[in-house]
């Protein structure tokens, strides 16, 4: 664990430095008492050369912002005090930082062979052997070709790692492809199906608004009938078109759009076959971004349906409260006062549409039993358009009761 811990922290390029500077400070003076040249100041006080060679070693804590200039100032600090730790951490930065420009590599290289010659030459007069002109070989060349070697395999390996999300975009686009098809084949199913049977169901109740008394019962029933069935058809159309966006790109929409200002009409339409519905509304949603007035739509549609559903005859009320930060839309029915007239599918997939699309927005549903009843729970943050500019005078909230 304690390694694991020490790996983390050093895993900063800032602290590798202050590390690689304090080790190679503190190897340049114990240095001092043991190494037999000290270059141009051999001759001088052992303190003199100490506080020079840590000198020359904390100069690596620029080496990665200026790795040229660091390598020019060590090579002359290796010259007068002979420091070759400092010298190979400086070679290895510089092979790491000009590893695509090779005649700066070079050109440091034949500098620092050049120097190391030098001090070689000039530090002890006695004849020198070949192992000492090994030495001061393996101080230059070995720490450029490992720094350019690391530096190769790092570049590789981003190439590597941006090729492999450039592969993960374009299988990310297939897919997406892939499902655009299969939406247009459910698309094309469910207009096949559903289109053709509620054409039928308007069929039928067209025939018996004309067969039936102007403004009797079953006519006013039939002329509901047909109307349900013609916006069904409208939003089925407006479902194709999302889902097969080509089909129907030149195609102007034939139904109002739904948006909160379609609310008090729905209420109506909900009363009309026996609900006992009340919408409050507070401020004004019909200002709101389309999206967010048609996912409150769909909450207080999916809210009266599911009332009808399992609820006959109870009352609902219906609360939009625009806030400041978003809209809250909460819809509450009692228990049910009748046994339903005609049992009506339920595939349970209502509620999670309803979580989908206010998920998508930002915003959360909860929907669950409440006094002795069922209640949905919705809320939508806005997302304000920085672009957009703020009005000067915001209009007052004002409440709107619709029954």
């Amino acid at each position: 664990m304690k390694f694991f811990t020490i790996a983390r922290w050093a895993g900063s390029p800032r602290r590798v430095d202050a590390m690689v500077t304090v080790i190679v400070v503190t190897a340049g003076v114990l240095d001092t008492w043991i190494k037999p040249s000290d270059g141009l100041l051999t001759g001088t006080p052992t303190e003199v050369v100490a506080v020079v060679s840590g000198s020359i070693g904390g100069v690596l804590w620029w080496r990665r912002s200026r790795p040229g200039l660091v390598a020019v100032v060590v090579m002359i600090g290796y010259l007068v005090a002979f420091t070759p730790i400092a010298l190979a951490v400086a070679m290895y930065t510089v092979g790491e930082a000009y590893y695509r420009r090779a005649r700066v590599l070079i050109a440091f290289g034949v500098a620092s062979c050049a120097v190391g010659l030098f001090t070689l030459l000039a530090g002890d007069p006695a004849p020198q052997g070949l192992r000492d002109y090994g030495f001061r070989l393996a101080l230059v060349v070995p720490p450029l070709v490992v720094g350019y070697e690391v530096a190769t395999r790092r570049d590789l390996a981003a190439k590597a790692e941006e090729r492999l999300s450039v592969l993960e975009r374009e299988h990310d686009l297939l897919v997406q492809r892939a499902r655009s098809e299969e939406r247009a084949w459910i698309a094309r199913d469910m207009h096949d199906v559903v289109a053709h049977r509620v054409g039928h169901m308007v069929l039928t109740a067209g025939s018996l608004i004309v067969t039936e008394a102007q403004g009797s019962p079953h006519a006013e029933a039939a002329e509901r009938i047909a109307s349900e069935g013609r916006q069904a058809l409208g939003e089925l159309r407006e479902i194709l078109g999302v889902l097969t966006p080509d089909r129907v790109r030149d195609c102007a929409p034939r139904a109002p759009q739904l948006d909160a200002t379609q609310l008090p009409l729905l209420v109506e339409r909900a009363a009309a076959i026996g609900q006992r519905v009340s919408l409050q509304v507070n401020g004004h949603p019909e200002m709101l971004p389309a999206p967010m007035q048609r996912a409150i739509y769909r909450i207080v549609q999916e809210s009266l349906t599911n009332a009808a559903k399992h609820a006959p005859g109870a009352a609902v009320h219906v609360t939009v409260q625009c806030c400041m930060n978003g809209v809250r839309v909460v819809a509450a029915n009692g228990p049910s006062t009748r046994t339903p007239v005609v049992e009506l599918p339920s595939g349970g997939h209502g509620l999670i549409g309803l979580r989908e699309r206010v998920g998508l927005l930002g915003g959360t549903v909860e929907a669950g039993p409440h006094s002795n009843g069922f209640q949905i729970r919705a809320w939508i943050p806005h997302n304000p358009d920085p672009t957009r500019t703020r009005p000067k005078r915001p209009r007052p909230q004002r409440q709107r009761r619709f029954e």
